[in-house]
């Protein structure tokens, strides 16, 4: 990765799980109900965290062994969905350090929102769970728009709910589809290494501008103030 230098952005937009709220608990939960329900015994939460950005899908695969197009996925999910609707807010939480960070990009004067792809039903309770649903300038879930990321659609969206520019937005997540959406939106991005990282192309391979090992670090890429 580069070394950090300021980036001409006035915005920062951030991926949910995995970049601002580690939320593989709950995921997990949710999981290992649908695995108690067929007499498996429950996964440890580690065991699954690199799969918790990719949601349902993910975890489906990485506990199960299912995928979407196999014989009993869509009911599974809709099952794992329905037990993940009880338990979202059990064991979220910011990772260390995102609440310092938000506090400085409000001192500082930056715009700031969430784009995720999580669907709105889940990712509004998550958020105000998290304190965020007062603070964030736009919260975009994954059937906001038509399409979901890496679809550059949600992150036009959130630039133009902000009111600027694409091209003066950063994007931070902890996955290679939000690299390639950001890119394809025409925006910086920045990778979360706190985060999941899922279970392919090692991260240090994907096309981002570059990244951070701790929110605090995203600093770095960022002028003192917008327009910098």
């Amino acid at each position: 990765m580069p070394e950090a230098r300021p980036l001409a952005v006035d915005a920062v937009l951030f991926d949910l799980d995995g970049t601002l709220a580690d939320t593989a608990g709950d995921l997990a939960g949710a999981l290992n109900a649908i695995r108690r329900e067929r007499g498996l015994a429950p996964l440890p939460v580690e065991d699954l965290r690199a799969h918790a950005s990719a949601g349902a899908r993910g975890m489906l695969q990485a506990g199960l062994g299912i995928g979407p197009g196999d014989d009993g996925y869509d009911a599974l999910r809709d099952a794992f969905l329905a037990h993940y609707a009880a338990c979202l807010a059990e064991t979220t939480r910011l990772f260390d350090g995102v609440a310092g960070l938000l506090d400085a990009l409000d001192a500082r004067g930056f715009a700031w929102g969430i784009v995720t792809n999580k669907a709105g039903r889940f990712t509004r309770p998550v958020v105000a769970a998290l304190g965020l649903a007062g603070r964030a300038g736009t919260v975009v879930s994954g059937d906001t728009t038509p399409h979901a990321k890496p679809h550059p659609a949600p992150m036009h969206h959130a630039a133009r709910e902000l009111g600027v520019a694409a091209q003066r937005c950063v994007y931070v997540g902890d996955d290679l589809r939000d690299v390639l959406a950001g890119n394809a939106a025409g925006m910086a991005t920045l990778v979360a290494r706190w985060g999941y990282l899922g279970t392919g192309e090692p991260h240090d391979a994907w096309p981002a501008h570059g990244g951070a090992d701790a929110p605090l670090g995203l600093l770095h890429w960022l002028p003192a103030r917008p327009g910098g």
